[in-house]
């Protein structure tokens, strides 16, 4: 539902842009407890059952937009309550980073298969035919499936003439790729985190909204407040997602004007990514060295192959992710500097906590929190006119935020340094074609493939965190890419 403005978005965007107030403004944080009602005003319910319930939920999105965790639903509790630990400077996401709301799920109808009122009752009746546990019968001349002894295997689906039987799923359950949402004991929705891999497809397709992540938005503002040097590096995606007049160069000038010391291209460390990977393909894969050669720069991608496939740990490429190798030149040209990601990325929060990655990634946050930021501090791009020249990189670099630009730029460094090479490429989209993929590698089938994968269908300009339409943002990429100097970074970039 990204690039939507459906009341879920709105309320999130809400949230976000109260807490940035509080910390721009150094308000009384005892004062977070009034704010469920100036985002829910009045007695009536807008979107719920009840006011009350509906102020409860912003209740907990609001602890969730601090960084911190839910509140428990068997003990009493206030919004405010352990708030002075993130009342910081400084303050990395802490698992799990998604998390369910309770009071916000629907509590969805599991897994069935269900009948339609398409069913025409047919002398043929395959549907009947077919299941195995003769879990279906003709009930007042229509076919009537058996919850109890349907064993959900989709047969009757594939036979009816009619399309009559379809299967009913959570929207949750059909985002995720890796079967990490299951049930707790009132049967809503629980994300289990030995599956997780943190793409966040579920958050975004949940029409309820019970499913959010943890922000930092109030200690990256903090620090700025406390005269910390803060860098913003922005992700390739980010073209397009503050609106038709937003170009980079007003992006970047109103970035400084939030109060970040400068503004560099994630791209950047794309380029020398896409040059490393160039080299590990051509000196590796392309000999015989090595079997394949698998992208690093998606970390539900790389976390799904550690998790569920670790025997391909090591044809996961070693090259610096993109948004780390940027972080490593930034901060060897602003020693004393703290870094924040913005990006599409919801997995990128957990990849900067992690203890490898603190010390380069000081904050994530996302397009959608940033564009909150913006609005607390009264920026429209529509009235807009301050300009700063952003223009960092190459445009293989770029490329990096849509499917198949990862593996089209590095096909190109090695065609361009490597010429003669012979190339395989294939790449995949979506955790559950990821799956597939690394199964037929782990099987031997991809054998001298350089394989890209990415977590989100359509790549990163898909991500969590976005604010426009997939087709819209990726074609705003493309014209980006157009827009650099040159496509293919000279040899001799580093990070």
């Amino acid at each position: 539902m990204r690039g939507i403005e459906t009341p879920v978005r709105t309320v999130r965007k809400q949230v976000f842009k109260e807490i940035a107030k509080f910390a721009y403004e150094n308000k009384d944080l005892n004062k977070i407890e009034d704010l469920p009602y100036k985002i829910v005003p009045g007695e009536i319910a807008k979107y719920r059952d009840s006011v009350y319930r509906e102020r409860a939920i912003v209740g907990e999105r609001i602890r969730l937009a601090m960084g911190m965790s839910l509140r428990p639903a068997d003990k009493p509790a206030r919004i405010t309550k352990g708030i002075d630990e993130s009342n910081i400077s400084e303050k990395y996401y802490e698992p799990p980073l998604l998390q369910v709301i309770p009071s916000a799920c629907n509590a969805c109808k599991q897994k069935a298969f269900m009948v339609g009122g398409e069913c025409q009752g047919c002398m043929a009746h395959p549907c009947m035919e077919v299941c195995p546990k003769k879990a279906i019968s003709f009930v007042d001349g229509y076919s009537y499936i058996d919850q109890d002894k349907c064993i959900k295997c989709g047969q009757c689906r594939k036979v009816c003439p009619y399309g009559a039987i379809h299967e009913r799923r959570r929207p949750c359950e059909v985002a995720c790729g890796v079967g990490a949402i299951e049930n707790d004991y009132a049967g809503r929705a629980y994300i289990n985190p030995d599956k997780c891999v943190t793409c966040g497809m579920c958050m975004v397709s949940c029409p309820f909204g019970a499913i959010a992540d943890k922000s930092q938005i109030y200690q990256l503002i903090k620090s700025m407040r406390e005269g910390n040097k803060v860098i913003a590096i922005l992700a390739p995606a980010f073209v397009g997602q503050f609106g038709p007049k937003a170009t980079p160069n007003k992006i970047k000038a109103a970035l400084l004007d939030l109060g970040f010391a400068d503004v560099w291209e994630v791209a950047v460390g794309a380029d020398a990514g896409a040059l490393e990977e160039a080299e590990h393909y051509a000196k590796g894969v392309a000999t015989g060295e090595v079997p394949f050669l698998l992208t690093s720069c998606c970390p539900s991608w790389s976390m799904l192959g550690k998790k569920y496939f670790p025997e391909v740990i090591d044809q996961i490429s070693n090259a610096l992710t993109p948004m780390v190798a940027t972080a490593r030149a930034v901060k060897d040209a602003e020693p004393d500097a703290k870094i924040v990601f913005v990006g599409p990325c919801v997995a990128k929060k957990l990849e900067a906590s992690r203890k490898s990655v603190r010390s380069e990634v000081d904050f994530v946050i996302t397009f959608e929190e940033l564009s909150a930021m913006f609005e607390a501090k009264e920026i429209d791009f529509n009235t807009y006119d301050k300009e700063e020249e952003l223009n960092d990189a190459f445009g293989a670099g770029r490329g990096y935020a849509v499917a198949g630009g990862v593996a089209g730029a590095i096909e190109a460094c090695i065609k361009e340094y490597y010429p003669g090479t012979e190339i395989k490429i294939d790449h995949v989209e979506g955790l559950a074609e990821c799956k597939k993929m690394l199964l037929q590698a782990k099987a031997g089938r991809k054998n001298g493939y350089l394989i890209e994968g990415m977590g989100c269908p359509g790549g990163c300009v898909a991500g969590a965190g976005t604010n426009i339409p997939i087709v819209k943002a990726g074609a705003q990429v493309k014209k980006f890419v157009k827009e650099a100097d040159d496509f293919i970074p000279p040899k001799t970039a580093k990070y």
